[in-house]
């Protein structure tokens, strides 16, 4: 019992630290769109490598408190939205496009190559959410219309431009560093020291 208990702290006390680094590194942005959405310095992988280690549940809690330091960060309370499309916005925009980041090692067990799919997996999973967002919220909002006239009427084009503008780059540079640091030995080894917890119980 007290074994388990000790390895469901330390657990936990990784899963803090691999949160704060993300937390960090999203502060650090090559670029960055008038409404939000910025190429980071690979905040989205510590939150995968929780995944990929430790499992989903493990991996989607970690997320889940992600999303809300991204909804702290992102400003969104101050774009004057009405009560519904706020809740939309933070629904969408944040808590869940930024969980399913803890998705990434869904297929960890396939070894490296499945770790490496993974990740790119939930970057295309949270461009997919954004694309949604794009469509049913932003596409038709003034604000965002007056980037140009062509975009009226076209919500489609306008959300895959906009957010893949940003999250193509994101994804790959995610995916590639995903790559070189999961063939590092000493990432190998970190990785593979699981402490003995169930599957993904964060209890």
């Amino acid at each position: 019992m007290l074994k388990t208990r000790l390895s469901r702290i330390i657990a936990l006390c990784e899963c803090a630290l691999m949160l704060a680094l993300a937390v960090v590194l999203s502060y650090i942005k090559f670029w960055q769109l008038p409404f939000d959405g910025s190429i980071t310095l690979f905040s989205m992988l510590p939150i995968c490598l929780v995944s990929i280690k430790y499992g989903l549940k493990w991996g989607l809690g970690t997320a889940f408190c992600y999303s809300w330091f991204q909804i702290l960060q992102g400003g969104v309370f101050a774009w004057g939205l009405t009560p519904g499309m706020l809740i939309a916005s933070l629904f969408l925009d944040y808590i869940l496009a930024f969980t399913v980041l803890g998705l990434a090692g869904l297929f960890r067990k396939k070894g490296y190559l499945g770790m490496v799919a993974g990740v790119a997996m939930v970057c295309v999973l949270r461009f997919l959410v954004h694309f949604v967002a794009g469509v049913v919220l932003w596409a038709n909002l003034e604000e965002f219309v007056a980037f140009g006239q062509e975009w009226i009427n076209r919500p489609v084009l306008y959300s895959i431009c906009y957010n893949g503008i940003y999250m193509l780059p994101e994804t790959v540079l995610t995916t590639v560093m995903a790559a070189i640091l999961l063939k590092v030995p000493q990432v190998k080894r970190i990785i593979a020291q699981v402490p003995t917890v169930k599957e993904g119980d964060p209890e």
